[in-house]
């Protein structure tokens, strides 16, 4: 395995996991393969001190990351993440993620991540605010609207992406909108953008259900994390005619094989922060969430979650990988063997920079849509770019995922080769 001198992923790890996707590729990237290496580095990792005053009068330092893994088809595009396991090889792997992303959906970007580690539950509103301002002016240096644009990811918010837009516009000088994106409306935000990753993994689960002849009427759908992605497309999932038999988040699992009412379960999560305790479903363990018998599994939650074990006990037609990373290759390859159908997190769950890309261009132009003008501009992306990647699916008769990097890495690599190598 290709490896470089800061870090040393195994197969299973976030960049191992990434890296082994673009060897599965690479045979079937014809004559652009001689440039595959620079899919393999980054162009730039930086990693940051972050130091701030505490509420308590002590001093605490924080280690914060952006990585840039490519701009060859524009400005970075990636979240900010804030979790105490964050490392520079987990956001090195969400960077090169967003790459074969964006391009996997035609967006004129590259691909960039960020993240501090920390356990923003332990912080105060202050001291997050303190923490977020502090790193953006020391990633300043490599961001801006036309150089890399951040957005939220987990546990990051519009709140966070408006303390980052104020920073840097007082560090430049000049109100820079364009400089995140997930911002709160009154700042330049979008319509439909908290949304929009749920809603793409539904709109492309639609997709992929139809081809596989999956009904949607009384489907069952298992959800793993009940954030902002996975509680979304429960919701729009169970608004045409599925089930959700199964919710995993942080603070339990529940099931409940004849579906669950979603108005009062978002009603339980928004007031218990958390799915333990909904009495419309029976508790269950966690480990025992992934033997749920399903049409559709929604992992949504963090990366490496479906290994080899865990995949070999899944009981369903297909996996919607709504998290970045969710499946380990060797869970992958599990999977292919038993001939369950893998939708890849480059194409299910790209609804949100999409609508990050619509965000970007409505605050250059200082001219904003209404919220079902971008979802129609959603969906017909989506559906669009899911075709083309079935179509190259179905042509080499490989997997979904490597369909999507076949699909994703021709465009990054074709430009490129015409761009060339400065000086």
């Amino acid at each position: 395995m290709p490896n470089l001198s800061f870090v040393s992923p195994t197969r299973n790890s976030p960049w191992g996991t990434y890296l082994s996707q673009i060897d599965a590729v690479e045979p079937y990237l014809g004559k652009l393969a001689r440039w595959v290496e620079t899919l393999r580095r980054p162009k730039r990792a930086l990693i940051v001190d972050i130091p701030i005053e505490m509420d308590n009068g002590t001093i605490a330092h924080f280690e914060g990351y952006r990585v840039q893994h490519s701009l060859t088809r524009g400005p970075g595009k990636g979240g900010v993440r804030y979790h105490p396991d964050v490392t520079l090889e987990e956001v090195m792997a969400l960077s090169a993620w967003m790459t074969v992303k964006n391009a996997a959906v035609n967006l004129p970007y590259g691909g960039a991540k960020g993240g501090i580690r920390l356990d923003p539950k332990t912080l105060s509103m202050k001291e997050l605010e303190k923490v977020t301002r502090r790193y953006t002016s020391e990633i300043g240096i490599i961001i801006g609207p036309q150089q890399d644009i951040p957005a939220p990811d987990v546990n990051t918010n519009g709140q966070i992406m408006a303390w980052m837009m104020d920073t840097y516009s007082m560090n430049v000088g000049a109100t820079a909108t364009g400089v995140v994106t997930g911002k709160p409306i009154p700042l330049g935000g979008s319509l439909g953008r908290v949304a929009a990753t749920g809603r793409g993994v539904f709109v492309v689960g639609r997709e992929a259900m139809r081809r596989l002849n999956v009904p949607m009427e009384g489907a069952r759908i298992a959800v793993q994390g009940f954030g902002n992605v996975g509680s979304v497309a429960a919701k729009m999932f169970a608004a045409n005619g599925a089930k959700i038999v199964a919710v995993q988040d942080h603070s339990g699992t529940i099931v409940n094989d004849k579906g669950m009412d979603m108005a009062d379960l978002l009603a339980h999560v928004a007031q218990a922060g958390g799915v333990a305790g909904f009495k419309g479903a029976d508790h269950a363990s966690n480990e025992s969430f992934w033997d749920v018998k399903s049409d559709v599994l929604i992992p949504a939650a963090l990366e490496g979650q479906i290994t080899a074990e865990r995949a070999q006990r899944l009981q369903t037609r297909l996996v919607l990988e709504g998290a970045n990373g969710p499946t380990t290759p060797d869970g992958d390859a599990v999977l292919a063997d038993r001939g369950i159908v893998v939708v890849p997190d480059v194409i299910a769950n790209a609804g949100g920079v999409t609508v990050s890309y619509f965000e970007w261009v409505q605050d250059f132009s200082s001219f904003f849509w209404t919220e079902d003008e971008i979802n129609v501009r959603l969906d017909q992306i989506l559906i669009g770019a899911f075709k083309g990647i079935w179509e190259t699916h179905e042509k080499h008769r490989i997997s979904l995922r490597t369909a999507a990097f076949t699909v994703a890495c021709t465009r990054v690599l074709e430009a490129r080769e015409e761009r060339g190598l400065y000086p």
